[in-house]
């Protein structure tokens, strides 16, 4: 099999004599999607939290490549090409698409002024190959729907070179036109080899767009499944009883 693209081996973090994260090991291939569930308090969202260097683990090792890497901060996530989508998307609402894209990152002018043009170019090209559709370059992401702002923030993401992608309930409060949105931009992303955590609630979501899924329950790893040899109630009774579903091949 391929070294892969993420390796986070025995990762364990405490809060308060709380083990939020006990002893947990995942992995990631290049274009393969892994979904992470489980009830809040899972430790799901405090696991990625690590990875894109918000948290640093008590204990474990992070690979990427098969390199043994060090991340103190989301700086040194993003300089391994990590990027993190958040549930809020963290997008500045009064700002249009190419001045989020570039958010902190602007491009200027040789005068050292901030460069508008070269921006909305940058963003209209990116854009045209992830969402073809989307129209609306000079109105502030507040008048966008769900998916738009969705695209706006993986936009981001890939144009500054991504290669490992962490998404936070990607399809939260999304209608059905919206989700098959970011449905078929995760199916793009694959296709250019981009990994994916995908952090979610839904098990529907988890077995549409996931390759395999990670299941956690109180801090520990309950089991990592293909989804393809699984049912949505294995799913269930792995995030309610943490039980590992019979005649299934489970990893972890």
């Amino acid at each position: 099999m391929s070294t892969p693209l993420v390796e986070m081996k025995d990762i364990c973090i405490s809060f308060g004599g709380v083990h939020a994260v006990d002893h947990v090991s995942v992995d990631l291939q290049p274009g393969e999607v892994v979904g992470l569930l489980g009830h809040n308090g899972a430790g799901k969202s405090t696991l990625i939290k690590i990875l894109s260097g918000a948290y640093r683990a008590d204990s474990g090792e992070i690979r990427i490549n098969g390199d043994k890497v060090e991340i103190h901060n989301p700086r040194d996530a993003r300089a391994l090409n990590i990027e993190t989508i958040y549930q809020t998307l963290a997008l500045a609402d009064n700002l249009d698409a190419a001045s989020n894209l570039f958010l902190g990152r602007e491009l200027v002018t040789p005068f050292g002024l901030v460069d508008d043009d070269a921006m909305e170019a940058e963003c209209r090209k990116i854009m045209g190959k992830l969402n073809p559709n989307f129209a609306k370059f000079n109105e502030p992401v507040s008048a966008l729907s769900g998916g738009q702002r969705q695209s706006v923030a993986i936009a981001r993401a890939v144009y500054f070179d991504a290669k490992i992608l962490i998404m936070d309930e990607p399809t939260a409060a999304l209608g059905p036109h919206e989700t098959q949105m970011v449905s078929e931009l995760i199916q793009q992303l694959k296709a250019q080899g981009i990994g994916i955590f995908l952090i979610s609630h839904d098990i529907h979501d988890v077995l549409e767009l996931c390759d395999r899924a990670s299941v956690m329950k109180n801090g520990k790893l309950v089991g990592t499944v293909d989804v393809k040899d699984v049912t949505d109630d294995d799913l269930l009774s792995m995030i309610i009883l943490g039980k590992r579903p019979e005649g299934v091949n489970v990893q972890g």
